[in-house]
């Protein structure tokens, strides 16, 4: 009889290399490992020999950086869709991209079980296992976190030791982190205790503010419908476009932050978040909206946008409410069509200047000079009208209090009575 078949969302990291052997233990299966390449800086062909090594039957290595990019993180941009106005979202927006690839590996190699290295205290159990049962729910899931008898990753160091599994965690230094061609997350260790301040040596992707450069960088950005499409005017593809912003934005210290964050299963966690060439980007699509949407639609988006951003951080990528966001913000985005220049310097990425054919701003309008083409006068009436209501309210509050006074009435000031006003 055939062995099962368990297919293992698989980095080579310290929970996944432990758990093909404990899977293995545990139950009489075949482990296939499936490695997503989001972007994240690895030797994906160590990783494939590693997963070999610890007992893997097969392993595949995927790259999705280029599916990641247009498929998850530019509808995000797009929305402008930032959790608890810091987070930009990125191991929330990957997780549903690496559990689908592993439902499409389970269906290709006739696997009914997908296992995965999520610990029962965080938000990437939910975003796996979610988007599992949302396009396969016959699969099976495992969750060896919440079932074994490792309870802390020290637990699982000891363990991999035990088993010959080699690993690059130590206790002294033992950072969880995650990282993809948005962003690297770190959390654990000293970031436990929040009156700890952050060392600077905890950096992987930036420099810190103070070590960059004295001089501001400057780089220009076209948006094609909401997409980043260009920088400084030369068109490149997401993935080069992408890791071009990385390296400006991480030489000038930008897009750190430190934050205590609500995770979904209840308690708050903090984590460090280096998300470089992404800070910018949101910033100068944000400015390039300021400069084209009207009023209306870029409040109602924010309000949207909020959605957008604690489903992405929820794992409900594959839902018809987000599908619908998405539509939305599609629309808005048809004349999203512009150039933003943006100032890098020591942890900061500022926008400076932008336009567009699309831009709904009129110097002829808004200028203080003298124009003909704004009669001031109006203005009056229309403030009448915009404070009728302000105006109605006051005259009976003071009607009601008797505060009528013989100035006012000299003046011509009605007096609510009986539902009408009298002179």
């Amino acid at each position: 009889m055939a062995k099962e078949k368990i297919v293992l969302a698989y980095s080579g990291g310290l929970d996944t290399s432990i758990i093909v052997a404990w899977l293995k233990e545990n139950y009489d299966c075949d482990v296939i490992a499936v490695c997503c390449n989001a972007g994240q800086k690895e030797d994906f062909k160590a990783i494939e020999q590693k997963a070999y090594d610890t007992g893997a039957s097969k392993a595949y290595v995927l790259d999705i950086r280029e599916e990641f990019i247009t498929d998850f993180i530019y509808p995000v941009l797009k929305a402008d869709a930032v959790y608890e106005n810091d987070y930009l979202l990125g191991t929330s927006m990957a997780r549903p991209l690496m559990a689908k690839k592993l439902v499409e590996i389970a269906e290709v190699e006739g696997a009914f079980t997908i296992a995965h290295g999520c610990t029962g205290k965080g938000n990437d159990q939910v975003r796996f296992e979610t988007t599992i049962k949302a396009l396969n729910p016959s699969i099976k899931i495992i969750a060896p976190w919440r079932t074994w008898n490792l309870h802390s990753r020290e637990e699982c160091i000891e363990y991999a030791k035990a088993h010959n599994i080699p690993i690059a965690q130590t206790v002294e230094k033992i950072y969880s982190r995650d990282e993809n061609i948005w962003h690297i997350s770190h959390e654990g260790g000293n970031l436990e205790n929040p009156w700890n301040e952050h060392k600077p040596d905890i950096h992987v992707l930036s420099r810190t503010p103070e070590d960059a450069p004295d001089k501001p960088t400057y780089v220009e950005i076209d948006f094609e419908k909401g997409i980043p499409v260009a920088v400084d005017g030369e068109k490149l593809s997401p993935v080069d476009l992408l890791t071009k912003l990385n390296e400006m934005a991480s030489e000038n210290g930008v897009g750190t932050i430190d934050i205590i964050e609500n995770r979904l299963v209840g308690m708050k966690s903090r984590g460090v978040y280096e998300t470089p060439g992404g800070t910018v980007l949101f910033a100068a699509h944000r400015d390039l909206e300021k400069l084209i949407l009207d009023r209306d639609t870029m409040q109602y988006k924010n309000i949207v946008a909020q959605k957008m951003a604690q489903l992405v951080y929820d794992g409900l990528w594959y839902t018809p409410l987000r599908e619908a966001i998405s539509a939305f913000v599609d629309k808005t985005q048809e004349l999203m069509t512009g150039t933003v220049r943006m100032k890098l310097y020591k942890g900061s990425a500022v926008p400076v200047a932008s336009k567009s054919v699309y831009s709904l701003y009129n110097e002829e309008f808004a200028t203080f000079s003298a124009d003909e083409v704004y009669d001031q006068s109006d203005a009056e009436g229309f403030i009448n009208l915009f404070a009728l209501p302000l105006k109605i309210r006051a005259i009976q509050k003071q009607n009601l209090e008797g505060n009528i006074t013989e100035a006012q009435k000299a003046l011509g000031m009605k007096v609510l009575r009986g539902g009408e006003f009298v002179e």
